[in-house]
């Protein structure tokens, strides 16, 4: 009853609640489709890390943190591809690989054709503008001893020093303007403004060299969620204006669903599913991704209660010490013995694929 009176009484709530938990497609958005031109091919990819604690001696060989351990996915001009995963899967390692933050141990990362970990300091130069990042923190990412107009133009000073001054301050105004901010606030420092306008600057900051990809790596965890929706609806908006392509990784269900074409689900650094946000959502395979889907909230307070969430046996293993065979087969309800000796692959087509042995697509 204080639920439907709420809704009745505020629309705005309403439209709040159905945007935030219930989100569908924006019609508006790119359709995706196989024949879309590749910017992105991910094959096998692998990050180690080689890490000592304290319980050993300094002439006793380092363990290896497999972080991402066979990464395969793909990305197509305009879409969006959401990551989700439970925390420490690999999300934000597999970000900073694709922009070469940390160097990778394995496979291949093919930006239009190009193998970027093979790149030199050079020619990662010239791919840099058109690959960017927004960061988790909205105020960490941004140096506080510097004005806001600095910081956005930062990018220009750096891939077009000749640009004149007051040039490069007129494409920072038109770009603050773009994400929601005010031109007279140019010369104001990160502290003067809420975590929201951080981000907002922070977006600015990354679009500012038009780019042909961004990577959203939680950009909106940090924020409240009346404001979540606020920053989602930019990205969206901005997407549509510029053409942009977005990796957006998050561990929020509802904010993935809203702004993805496509999804792909991690577990302990390995692809165990990949398909349209239809699929996924409506369709999972994967039991993993089965048991991320029924912890998914539903506003509606009577189908809350009648649905069935699926618990997970055990705890996540260790990415140092991961199982044999498939990853997930310590926490499975339908493994078997061919689960602890043979890990799958991703096998499907485009629209849907799975990494399970017990599961076949068409």
């Amino acid at each position: 009853m204080l639920w439907n009176a709420a809704r009745r009484r505020s629309p705005h709530w309403n439209i709040l609640v159905q945007a935030v938990y219930e989100p569908v497609l924006n019609p508006l958005k790119v359709s995706i489709v196989a024949d879309k031109k590749l910017l992105l091919e991910i094959t096998d990819l692998q990050v180690y890390f080689n890490i000592k604690d304290n319980t050993q001696w300094f002439w006793q060989p380092a363990k290896t943190l497999k972080a991402v351990d066979g990464m395969t996915l793909n990305l197509y001009q305009g879409e969006t591809l959401g990551i989700v995963g439970e925390s420490g899967c690999g999300k934000s390692t597999l970000a900073r690989a694709i922009i070469g933050l940390v160097k990778t141990s394995g496979g291949s990362v093919t930006w239009l054709g190009k193998n970027l970990p093979s790149m030199t300091a050079t020619e990662w130069r010239t791919v840099r503008r058109d690959i960017q990042m927004i960061f988790q923190d909205p105020v960490a990412s941004l140096n506080p001893r510097m004005t806001i107009g600095e910081i956005i133009a930062e990018p220009l000073r750096t891939y077009h020093p000749q640009m004149s001054r007051q040039k490069m301050q007129d494409n920072v105004k038109a770009m603050m303007l773009k994400v929601g901010l005010l031109s007279n606030l140019i010369n104001r420092y990160p502290h003067e403004f809420s975590g929201g306008q951080c981000q907002r600057i922070g977006i600015a900051r990354a679009l500012i060299l038009q780019p042909k990809l961004v990577i959203c790596d939680e950009p909106v965890s940090a924020l409240d969620v009346s404001i979540q929706a606020q920053v989602v609806n930019l990205l969206q908006k901005l997407q549509q204006d510029m053409g942009l392509s977005l990796i957006f990784i998050s561990h929020d269900l509802s904010v993935v669903k809203h702004i993805s074409d496509r999804v792909l689900v991690m577990y302990l650094g390995h692809t165990v599913e990949l398909g349209s946000c239809d699929q996924i959502y409506h369709n999972p395979q994967h039991p993993y991704t089965k048991a991320l889907m029924s912890a998914m909230l539903i506003p509606d307070p009577d189908k809350e209660r009648a649905k069935k969430t699926q618990l997970l046996a055990g705890e996540l293993p260790s990415p140092i010490d991961p199982p044999s065979g498939c990853v997930f087969h310590t926490r499975c309800p339908i493994a078997t013995a061919e689960c602890v000796k043979t890990r799958p692959t991703l096998a499907g087509n485009f629209r849907h694929a799975v990494a399970c042995l017990k599961v076949k697509i068409d």
